[in-house]
């Protein structure tokens, strides 16, 4: 009866871990740390418990009646741990039971010594904390709301990341390789998500529900393509924005979703012409840009319905010193340096140039009024 009870628990448990690993095997969660150090030991854990559950039983059986399962069980584990206290189920007159300890020992010890050396690893190795921190970083990515996504790791991910923050913007990155994101953001990394951005489970993780934006800048055009089909349906209202290494991909990329499509090589020659025939323009541009104290950018305000058909004058534009109104965009046209008694479009958007902290502000300040 003691013996079908040990074997009927060691089957409980086994199955119970067959079951979850099933279960983590069936969750999409790419490079996840701790599913894949728990993927790595299941088999040595499952054989683990078959040793220990059948030599219980074995012991209990070779102790006849003058051994407990108690005693049983102890015996495995001084034998299977290497303690050595002593038979406590008597072998002495048993050549078989030293037989099945022999074996015992050297199926016992050698998977638990796997199971040990594997578990050192993953805590001196950094896996351990590097799960743990994923976990915390989710969560963080699960409270954003408006944040922009950005799928990619290289230099050209690393610029937007980086002027994404500079102008006080959350941002999570995708990438599913690790390498490239240390590279390129050695000294301060983003929040990001370790995964196939093709994946909707990995964009979901990147919270893409409530993101305001996604930035399809991965090296492959096809990929970028694959990207903008997978984030369109999980998010209709999202602007998608991609970066096109063939001009001949950009009307695809339009057709997919993108709302807009960047070519390298076309902002190059623009830049090169410019350095030609306007260079105090790009001198001006760049220094604004690289300025980090007065962090100057060209942004732009969404009027709340409440401002509609209100006289710019009306605007507290006094109140922000650095803020400088340049144009106001309706739907069909554009109002360039406007006067103070233009009436505000129901459909208008502001052009500012301003600090970052000085758009959030004003932003905060008419949608109140």
């Amino acid at each position: 009866m003691f013996g079908s009870c040990i074997i009927g628990m060691t089957a409980f448990y086994a199955s119970f871990l067959t079951f979850a690993v099933t279960k983590w095997d069936s969750m999409s969660v790419d490079n996840d740390p701790i599913i894949e150090f728990f993927r790595q030991i299941r088999v040595a854990v499952l054989l683990l418990l078959l040793v220990i559950g059948i030599s219980t039983w074995g012991y209990w059986i070779i102790g006849g009646g003058n051994s407990t399962v108690l005693d049983a069980l102890y015996m495995t584990v001084i034998t299977v741990a290497t303690i050595g206290y002593g038979e406590i189920v008597d072998l002495s007159n048993s050549p078989g039971g030293r037989i099945f300890t022999i074996f015992v020992s050297i199926f016992g010890i050698g998977i638990l010594t796997y199971l040990l050396s594997t578990v050192t690893a993953f805590v001196v190795e950094g896996e351990l904390n590097r799960g743990f921190k994923r976990r915390r970083m989710e969560k963080k990515i699960a409270q954003l709301n408006g944040h922009f996504i950005v799928c990619g790791s290289d230099v050209v991910a690393a610029h937007v990341a980086r002027e994404l923050r500079a102008t006080g913007r959350e941002v999570v990155l995708v990438t599913n390789n690790r390498k490239e994101l240390e590279l390129n953001f050695a000294e301060d990394t983003p929040l990001h998500i370790i995964g196939n951005p093709t994946h909707e489970s990995t964009l979901q993780r990147a919270g893409i529900s409530q993101a305001g934006g996604l930035f399809a800048i991965a090296h492959d055009d096809n990929l970028n393509v694959m990207i903008l089909l997978t984030a369109k349906p999980l998010n209709e209202s999202i602007r998608l924005v991609a970066h096109c290494h063939d001009v001949e991909n950009m009307g695809k990329m339009r057709r997919v979703g993108a709302d807009s499509v960047v070519s390298k090589e076309q902002i190059g020659g623009l830049r090169i012409v410019s350095e030609m025939v306007r260079p105090t323009v790009v001198t001006f541009l760049d220094v604004m840009l690289r300025d980090k104290d007065q962090n100057l950018r060209i942004e732009e305000v969404e009027l709340p319905a409440a401002w509609h058909g209100r006289p710019i004058s009306a605007l507290p534009l006094e109140e922000f010193h650095s803020l400088l109104l340049l144009a106001v965009r309706t739907a069909q046209s554009w109002q360039y340096n406007p006067k103070p008694d233009y009436t505000l479009p129901a459909d208008g958007q502001l052009i500012f140039l301003c600090n970052p902290h000085e758009r959030i502000a004003f932003q905060e300040m008419i949608s109140d009024s």
